[in-house]
Formats: structure tokens, C-alpha cells, sequence
């Protein structure tokens, strides 16, 4: 299909929109980002879940391009132990200017009385859009897996050195992309978006 409707992603990052792009790539819908239709609106992430924050981030995108539909993410690390923490504080998890290493470090400080079959935890990503005429909609995608104390793989990026998938004997960030898009928490949310937005045109 020849991409023509526009949909703003709330965010800056490239990536993040390229990936959305690939997923999007064969439905009518143009992945853009906020920045390059010239919006920086001013967000506070105030909800208290996924589906809440995602939802904010969409809707004060559509304030400013009414007309356009317009997507938003909210993702993080649930960990079964610490009774889903750091959840939606996964980014700002130990401080908004600490690093992963520290994170991780304060992470299994936490967890060091847990034996390691019991360090279960999921990615969590939900995705809301806001259609053209103010409704909206969301949806979640999960993997799960494990977390291991020694971090392995340059791939990816956040928590993906520590989380380990069994079925795959490796933590996301030693997949392939390939490997990684098929079965995490963004792709599959991002395949559930997809189909809804091609199930209503």
C-alpha cells in the first residue's frame, strides 16, 4: 500500500519512529515524529499506568495537530519480586540522570535474597492513539522472562542486558533484531496497533 495518512509519534527519537515505520510499512499510514511536524508540546507524565501515561503523551500531541492521527508509547520493566517496580519509573528508576549499570546494580541489590528462578519479570509497552476526530484506543504488548545478574549482549538498549528469555537461551540484548521484534513487548503492541488502525479504514 502507498503510505499517505500521517501518524505523529510523540516522540524524538529516530529510531523509535524507523521502527514504527517498518511495522507500519504495509498500511496506508506514514510514520512521523512530533518534531518533524513542528510540535514540542510540554508533557508531564503524571498517570499511574502504562496505558494512562501513553495516553497523555498522545493527546497533548493532538491538541496541537487536530486533524492527524497521532501515536504515543509508555513502556518499562515489571519485576515479579519488587511487586512490579520499577514499572512505569523504569526510565527514572535510582534518578533521572543515573545510568543503566546503576540501575541494574540497584536492582539486584534489592533482589539479592531472591533466588534467580524467582527473578521473573516482563517488558511491558502500551501504545494509545488518538484518532483524527478525538477518540481513542490502546493496546499492550508483553514478553516475559528472567533477570540475570550479569548483563550480556550490545544490543538494544536499557534493561535488555539483564533480561533473559529461556526459550531463546539469551537476553534480548543478544538477539538479532529479528529475533527481538518477533517476540518483544513494543512489536507486539506495535502489530496490535497496526491491525486495529487497518481493521477501521
Amino acid at each position: 500500500m502507498t503510505n499517505g495518512l500521517k501518524l505523529i509519534i510523540a516522540t524524538s527519537n529516530k529510531d523509535k519512529v524507523r521502527e514504527i515505520g517498518e511495522i507500519l510499512k504495509d498500511t496506508p499510514f506514514k510514520a512521523v515524529s512530533m518534531h518533524e511536524e513542528g510540535l514540542d508540546p510540554d508533557i508531564v507524565e503524571d498517570g499511574k499506568t502504562f496505558e494512562e501515561n501513553a495516553l497523555i503523551k498522545a493527546r497533548a500531541v493532538h491538541a496541537l495537530a487536530q486533524d492527524c492521527y497521532v501515536m504515543a508509547d509508555d513502556s518499562g520493566l515489571c519485576i515479579d519480586a519488587l511487586d512490579g517496580a520499577p514499572g512505569i519509573y523504569s526510565a527514572r528508576f535510582c534518578g533521572e540522570d543515573s545510568t543503566y549499570p546503576e540501575k541494574f546494580a540497584k536492582i539486584f541489590e534489592m533482589l539479592r535474597y531472591v533466588p534467580e528462578e524467582k527473578r521473573t519479570a516482563k517488558f511491558v509497552c502500551s501504545i494509545a492513539v488518538v484518532r483524527p476526530d478525538g477518540t481513542d484506543f490502546t493496546v499492550r504488548g508483553e514478553v516475559c522472562g528472567v533477570l540475570h545478574e550479569m548483563p550480556a549482549g550490545d544490543g538494544g538498549f536499557g534493561y535488555d542486558p539483564i533480561f533473559y528469555v529461556p526459550e531463546f537461551g539469551m537476553t534480548t540484548a543478544q538477539m538479532t533484531k529479528e529475533q527481538k521484534n518477533s517476540i518483544s513487548h513494543r512489536g507486539k503492541a506495535l502489530r496490535a496497533m497496526a491491525d486495529k488502525l487497518k481493521a477501521e479504514l
